[in-house]
C-alpha cells in the first residue's frame, strides 16, 4: 500500500542523521528562517560535498583540517585539534578546533563549506557530555593537547559513537566565562572556585527550563 511504502522510505534514513548533518536543519531561530534561501543554500552545500568528503564528527571529536594557504610552504596548512564548538547552520556552519602547541593554546575556526578546505579527517570520533567545550580554555592543558601526527582511531562499522565522560579540571580564576552558571556535566571542580556569593548569583540567573 501507499502508506506502507511511505513508511519504508522513511525508515531508510537513520533517525540520528539530524545530528550527523545538523547544519542541514532549518535555522533554530524561527524569525531568521527563509525557505527559499535555505533551499538554495542546501543545493550549494550538496554541491560542495560532491567535491570534498566532510565526515561525521561532533564536539569532542579530534579532527584535522588541511586548507589552502598562500602564505604557507607548499601553499597548504594542516591543523589538528579537538572540536570545542559547532555552531550556526546552512552555509554559515562553522567549528573551532583547539590544541596546545609549544605550551600555547591555539584555536582555529573553520567555515564548514569554505572552498579553501582541502581535506577534513576525523582521527577520533567521539562525543562529550556538554554541547560545547569552550571551558577547555580554562582547563589544564592536558585536556587540549594532541599529537599533531596522531594516527586515526578506527571504530568498528556500525558501532555507536562513543561518549567520553571525562570530567576536566579547571584552573583557578579568572575564567573566560562564568562557568558556574552553565550547568556543565564535563567539569569536575567548578564548585572549588565558586564562593557562596557567586553560587547564589548563579542560582538566581539560572534558566533550567531552557
Amino acid at each position: 500500500s501507499t502508506s506502507g511504502g511511505s513508511s519504508e522510505r522513511k525508515s531508510i534514513v537513520p533517525p540520528d542523521y539530524r545530528f550527523v548533518y545538523q547544519e542541514f536543519l532549518p535555522d533554530p531561530k524561527i524569525e531568521w528562517r527563509n525557505p527559499i534561501r535555505e533551499k538554495l543554500e542546501r543545493l550549494d552545500m550538496l554541491d560542495r560535498r560532491a567535491n570534498i568528503d566532510l565526515p561525521e564528527f561532533y564536539v569532542g571529536s579530534v579532527v584535522a583540517v588541511t586548507c589552502s594557504d598562500v602564505h604557507a610552504v607548499g601553499k597548504t596548512s594542516r591543523f589538528l585539534g579537538i572540536c570545542i564548538l559547532r555552531e550556526k547552520c546552512g552555509l554559515r556552519a562553522r567549528f573551532i578546533l583547539r590544541n596546545v602547541v609549544d605550551n600555547q593554546g591555539v584555536e582555529v575556526m573553520y567555515d564548514m563549506y569554505d572552498p579553501t578546505l582541502l581535506k577534513v579527517e576525523v582521527l577520533r570520533l567521539e562525543k562529550r557530555l556538554d554541547e560545547h567545550l569552550l571551558y577547555l580554555r580554562d582547563a589544564l592543558d592536558e585536556y587540549s593537547t594532541f599529537d599533531l601526527n596522531m594516527e586515526a582511531e578506527i571504530l568498528p562499522e556500525g558501532a555507536p559513537v562513543p561518549v567520553n565522560d571525562v570530567k576536566v579540571t579547571l584552573k583557578p580564576r579568572p575564567w573566560y566565562a562564568r562557568w558556574e552558571r552553565h550547568n556543565l556535566a564535563g567539569v569536575a571542580n567548578v564548585d572549588e572556585h565558586t564562593n557562596e556569593k557567586k553560587a547564589r548569583k548563579a542560582a538566581r540567573v539560572a534558566t533550567p527550563w531552557e
